[in-house]
């Protein structure tokens, strides 16, 4: 167990400092002036000559990088050019809300995604597993943004009942949940359904049936039992995406996430911003990954960390 900790967390600094040093050279190589983006539209190039001073920019691309390696190494992710501020405080006082925002789409999923795909399995090639089906592919196919619209025209405009952006009360957090829900829903759903059916017409299952094993049982302790390593995996990697901040849901309702941030920092050209954001949601991402492995042996025995089952 060490060793695979110690490996893990080996390849997981590498996998950062890899995607940092990715963000830092693609910034610099892409068009456009952080100077041009930050200064008053009358700046002169006097003004603009003197920005590119004050934030470094005037110096050669490998001394950038051996400054922006310094630092990381210091923990200082540099001040924020839009907000004037600490880059690494400005990205963690927006976190929380897209954690929230992950943590109750994720939960509502698994709460209502794992019984559907497991109905759907139970009733496999029938005329309800087909609506069932309709009804997911339905969901998948629609856009975030599309269906964000469309619960905002309804809930938020012809029906006035849910507030129609921001994070002023819990109410406000109702729509971007659903709107991201929607996608996973019927993702996840899918997934159990697939892996539900293969499980239940598996010879163990077979064998569990002749015995006189009930179908409750048959469904949940053996079907959904060796279902769950995948579910888990997709389960984890979908939140570990929510967490890099759902752009799209964000900008529509107005949520005050990562995702929103990132864009401004974008718009701005705000490459401390970008470069902190970056470093907290690649490092959550990641844990997210790792804990997921190491769950695995909790719903598989024969699943042996480092090692052949």
């Amino acid at each position: 167990m060490a060793t695979y900790l110690a490996r893990r967390v080996g390849q997981s600094l590498l996998a950062v400092f890899l995607t940092l040093t990715t963000v830092f050279l693609l910034l610099r190589l892409a068009p456009g002036d952080p100077a041009a983006a930050y200064a008053a539209p009358s700046a002169t190039a006097a003004d603009l000559a003197r920005i590119r001073a004050q934030f470094g920019l005037d110096e050669p691309l490998v001394v950038q990088y051996g400054i922006f390696l310094r630092d990381l190494c210091t923990g200082n992710l540099g001040t924020s050019y839009s907000f004037h501020a600490s880059a690494f405080q400005v990205v963690m006082d927006r976190l929380p809300y897209t954690i929230t925002l992950a943590v109750s789409a994720i939960a509502v999923t698994t709460v209502v995604a794992v019984p559907l795909g497991v109905w759907m399995a139970r009733r496999a090639d029938t005329k309800r597993e087909l609506g069932a089906n309709v009804l997911t592919i339905t969901g998948q196919s629609m856009p975030d943004f599309w269906t964000g619209v469309m619960l905002l025209t309804v809930f938020a405009v012809l029906l006035p009942v849910l507030p129609a952006s921001g994070f002023t009360s819990w109410s406000g957090l109702i729509l971007p949940t659903v709107t991201v829900a929607v996608l996973q829903l019927a993702l996840i759903s899918r997934l159990v359904r697939r892996e539900m059916t293969t499980a239940l017409a598996a010879p163990y299952t077979t064998v569990a049936r002749s015995r006189g094993v009930s179908e409750r049982s048959l469904t949940w302790q053996y079907g959904l039992r060796n279902s769950a390593v995948p579910l888990v995996t997709a389960l984890g990697t979908r939140f570990a995406a929510l967490l890099n901040g759902v752009v799209v849901v964000e900008v529509v309702f107005g949520w005050p996430g990562v995702g929103s941030l990132v864009v401004r920092a974008l718009e701005t050209r705000d490459y401390p911003l970008i470069q902190a954001t970056v470093l907290v949601t690649a490092t959550l991402a990641i844990l997210v990954q790792l804990l997921v492995d190491l769950a695995y042996p909790l719903f598989d025995p024969r699943v042996r960390l480092g090692k052949a089952a």
